[in-house]
């Protein structure tokens, strides 16, 4: 299976049905997207399967009847053995790396991509609009085409395109998260709003009402299609390699970024031990692509070339073992297909053989002569080696040539043991077995190493048991996390004409908009402006007909006659007030409200059947509570200066009102609802 398009029997009608946004096609099917396509079917049953397991459980605690407790069981058996079986089929999808690989890749080892997270539509109008109704006190229906544009534009991160235009797509989404949370999000009651996440290696799902799940959820998405492209790229040019490389290093930051910010999601695929496995597999891709873009051009036939190609090799395979250990530590090695740590494990073995076999072919193949730089060839033997054999020093095996054919053949003997292991190790997945590609490449090495002994074999020597010492790895080129760009897309918010943040905010609280009519007086209002935007009343004189309408110290004016302006500033707002007649002019104003101390909401979590409850303190990335140093500690006034101070406050002007993080006894919250199982049964994306 391929990540070639196939005929979909869809027509293009033309018109906007043929429309989609840039890095969406959903109706492209691919062997990609009909993988994703298994994974939303399989994580259905999955939920299916686990509320009949919830189920008897229950009844089998409440009843008291043996027969009843005997057909319970037998039952539960059933339960678990089809789910034994589906996540099976879950790691066989997570198992299916064939299918992002380039079409043409058939000389180099297979490489391990992310499958993308599923997820359940969102529908935001109906609560979107009532919020704009109660707290902005604006038309909800005039914000209808702000909501679609939302919705389409989530809809749309859900069937991504593999390149650069999907990863644009994903961050575009992610940079409106934060925008749509100040604007719909209100940190003293919940929106109703839920977002259901499938974990990628379970398939169980995790729901929030807040977006801290929905922020991390597209951030892993981003990685996936990062390790993606990586997988896709040819590995056969240059170029190729080089986009690989930066593909999987964007994984790595991504990912990196991912679990510094979000360290309390509750889905598995996103915890911190298994982020940092995630991160060193990347690592590790990234590194095995820079090897082999060294190797590409051709290894030069010399003893220097060969020696650091073996510390090359010998860096991969460092990495893997790195990356199969955190693989095999007990809360990660339940949940990561046995695919994964097995093709580590076989990389491991393949890249230590081939560093060992570049030894061997330094030492055996070219013997120290007369124009050779001796103290050179002394330094970088040294330097491959962090021991050797005792009563050995790398001047005499450079020079005895008996010394220098038994130190080479015990590392070719050690080479044909390690591609042994790894053809073993192969053998052992059934999954590996498809890679014949795989195959092909281990067998040939380890052929290569078996014509070498060969060829030095001598059978009029005794068998020689000197063990080759190990190599020390070291790269010119060390793969380095990267954080793309990408994840800091400018956009602009749906939702602007509710007015300026800073303001108009789902934090902040105000009156609803009153009109006040203004008849200027020898041209003079009666008050001056100042701020950005919106524009605030200061200076009131409290004896002008303003004042007696109603205007009050510290009012934003939101509308001068049939003009909006949240977003103009001081010179337009005066420009629009300079000509009014003797009639006057109606304006629209606000007044803020002291916003009440609230704790901050507790997020219901619902994972699979059991509900938890997380704070947004722990799934919020504040930059103040990672680096606590550099918080700004105010000193506390006494009690006759704060008199003072607030008195003086009250006589001055009002300043802008500022978020306020306190918190207000739990009971008079309102508790959050979860969703009722049958809003599950839902379909998820079709790819």
């Amino acid at each position: 299976m391929t990540d070639t398009l196939l005929p979909n029997g869809i027509k293009d009608s033309g018109g906007d049905s043929s429309y989609f946004r840039k890095g969406c096609n959903p109706y492209a099917q691919t062997g990609r997207s009909k993988l994703q396509n298994k994974r939303a079917s399989l994580n259905q049953q999955i939920i299916k399967q686990m509320r009949m397991r919830a189920g008897a459980e229950n009844l089998l605690k409440a009843s008291s009847n043996n027969k009843v407790k005997e057909m319970v069981l037998l039952e539960l058996s059933y339960v678990n053995s089809n789910l034994q079986l589906l996540m099976g089929q879950l790691e066989g999808l997570n198992s299916s790396v064939e299918v992002y690989q380039n079409t043409q890749e058939t000389a180099n080892i297979p490489l391990i991509a992310l499958g993308l997270k599923e997820t359940k539509e969102v529908d935001f109008s109906t609560l979107f609009k009532d919020f704009i109704l109660e707290h902005y006190s604006e038309d909800r229906n005039n914000y209808e085409d702000e909501i679609a544009d939302l919705m389409d534009l989530r809809q749309s991160c859900r069937t991504p395109s593999r390149n650069e235009a999907g990863v644009e797509l994903l961050a575009k989404y992610f940079s409106h998260l934060p925008l749509m949370e100040s604007r719909f999000f209100s940190p003293s009651r919940q929106t109703g709003i839920f977002f259901t996440w499938y974990d990628s290696f379970t398939g169980v799902p995790v729901c929030q009402q807040n977006l801290s799940l929905e922020k991390a959820s597209i951030l892993f998405n981003m990685a996936a299609l990062y390790s993606q492209i990586g997988t896709r790229s040819d590995r056969q040019t240059t170029a190729g390699l080089e986009e690989a490389i930066s593909s999987f290093q964007k994984a790595a930051g991504v990912l990196n970024h991912l679990k510094e910010t979000f360290t309390h999601t509750p889905s598995y695929d996103m915890s911190p031990a298994m982020l940092s496995m995630l991160i060193r597999m990347m690592l590790a891709q990234a590194q095995e692509c820079l090897f082999e873009k060294t190797a590409l051009p051709g290894i030069r036939n010399q003893f220097y070339s060969l020696m650091k190609m073996a510390q090359e090799a010998a860096k991969v395979s460092e990495i893997y073992d790195q990356v199969h250990q955190s693989m095999i530590q007990t809360p990660i090695k339940d949940n990561v297909p046995f695919f994964w740590s097995t093709m580590s494990q076989v990389k491991t073995n393949h890249y230590r053989s081939m560093a060992h076999y570049f030894v061997a072919s330094a030492l055996l193949d070219h013997q120290l002569g007369p124009s050779d730089d001796e103290d050179q060839q002394e330094k970088t033997l040294s330097q491959v080696y962090d021991r050797l054999p005792e009563g050995r020093s790398p001047l005499d095996i450079l020079k005895k040539k008996e010394e220098r054919e038994r130190i080479g053949k015990a590392h070719i003997r050690r080479a044909i043991l390690g591609h042994e292991e790894a053809l073993r190790i192969y053998s052992l997945c059934h999954h590996l077995n498809k890679l014949e590609a795989l195959q092909d490449i281990l067998k040939a090495s380890h052929q290569r190493s078996l014509n070498k002994y060969s060829e030095n074999k001598n059978e009029d020597e005794f068998t020689d048991y000197t063990e080759a010492p190990d190599i020390i790895s070291k790269t010119e080129h060390k793969a380095e996390m990267e954080v793309p760009a990408m994840t800091k897309v400018k956009v602009t918010d749906f939702f602007q004409r509710l007015g300026p943040l800073s303001v108009f905010s789902a934090k902040q609280r105000w009156t609803a908009p009153r009109t006040i009519r203004l008849r200027p007086e020898d041209r003079d209002m009666g008050f001056t402006l100042k701020g950005e935007t919106p524009v605030q009343v200061v200076s009131l004189d409290p004896l002008c007909p303003a004042a007696a309408d109603g205007l009050k110290e510290g009012d934003y004016i939101v509308a001068v006659g049939d003009t909006d302006c949240k977003w103009l500033g001081v010179s337009e707002v005066m420009r629009l007030l300079k000509d009014v007649n003797e009639e006057g002019i109606d304006i629209q104003v606000v007044t803020m409200m002291e916003s009440n101390p609230t704790m901050p909401t507790k997020s219901a979590t619902f994972c699979g059947n059991l509900p938890k409850t997380y704070s947004m303190i722990c799934l919020a990335y504040d930059d103040d509570d990672k680096n606590p140093k550099s918080r700004k500690v105010t000193k506390k006034s006494s009690f006759i200066s704060w008199g003072l101070k607030n008195k003086l406050k009250s006589a001055s002007t009002l300043s802008l009102p500022t978020a306020d993080h306190s918190g207000a006894l739990p009971w008079n919250k309102p508790c959050p609802t979860f969703p009722s199982s049958s809003s599950y049964n839902n379909d998820s994306a079709l790819y």
